[in-house]
């Protein structure tokens, strides 16, 4: 990856255009899963502030949330910690006619648990070694197990982290977790090749995501989901609204009874045009 800043970004215009055309595709892929009683599992790791979020936050915004749903585990509790590794997880699979969005799964092991030592080293190398077979008794089953990997530059990184820092609204994005990784860059870039030499398998390969210009990243990723089912379009016909019948015998309680939330836009409407600018 070269200079994020001497890249060429795609307008916001164009941006927006691509975003809309696959979120209408991404709706017709929901149906067509629901109609095959597809099961599919979506993976998606990466680097801190690599923009997996806000990838899953654009896939799932057409989207039933009955249908398509998204897991993003805290930490293990004590008595997880006793259970199986992959036992937290079986009960957040799909059942048919269902995508499961994973936002960090079980390769935690495989990342932020090796490199901080929150696993032994014979759980990791047994994770190392379960891992593959775990995920083809997944395709087996009938589960369609796609893993995309997010990859940042270590200088786009950075920034990130900065304007998290510069912005209240994304400073809770930034973890002791998050601060850690940013001093060991080296430890995780190894963890991740080891972990890419034994879990890259045929059965469920993993899909490198270039995130430096996240609008880009986005555009890519969901194209590429897009890409792997041979989907219809099954969208439903549109719906004939006949005329209301006569609506009769109701009289509405006056609207002094009611608490209304107190109308806040009426004033901003009344701000003058440079102030909504700056707002």
């Amino acid at each position: 990856m070269g200079n994020n800043q001497a890249r060429k970004r795609i307008s916001n215009k164009v941006y927006e255009r691509e975003l809309a055309r696959l979120q209408t595709e991404l709706v017709k892929l929901q149906e067509w899963i629901k109609h095959e009683g597809l099961k599919v599992v979506v993976v998606f790791e990466g680097r801190d502030a690599a923009g997996k979020g806000g990838t899953i936050k654009r896939i799932t915004e057409p989207l039933n949330p009955r249908i398509c749903s998204v897991v993003a585990l805290p930490a293990p509790t004590e008595r997880e910690k006793t259970q199986w590794y992959f036992q937290r997880y079986v009960p957040h699979l799909p059942a048919a006619g269902e995508m499961v969005i994973l936002d960090r799964s079980w390769y935690n092991r495989a990342g932020v648990e090796r490199v901080m030592g929150f696993c032994t080293d014979d759980e990791y190398q047994e994770f190392m070694r379960s891992c593959p077979e775990f995920e083809r008794m997944l395709v087996r089953s009938g589960i369609k197990l796609i893993k995309y990997w997010f990859s940042v530059s270590d200088e786009e990184q950075e920034r990130r982290f900065q304007g998290r820092i510069s912005e209240p609204t994304k400073r809770w994005k930034l973890s002791p977790m998050d601060l850690e990784s940013r001093n060991r860059w080296v430890e995780y870039s190894k963890a991740k090749d080891f972990n890419f030499a034994h879990t890259d398998i045929k059965q469920a390969p993993w899909y490198v995501v270039d995130a430096d210009i996240k609008k880009h990243a986005r555009l890519k990723c969901i194209a590429h989901l897009l890409s792997l089912f041979d989907y219809k379009d099954l969208t439903p016909e549109p719906v004939i609204l006949e005329e209301r019948p006569p609506q009769a015998g109701y009289v509405r309680p006056p609207m002094e009874d009611q608490t209304f939330v107190p109308d806040t836009v009426t004033e901003l409407l009344s701000s003058k045009p440079e102030d909504s600018e700056k707002s």
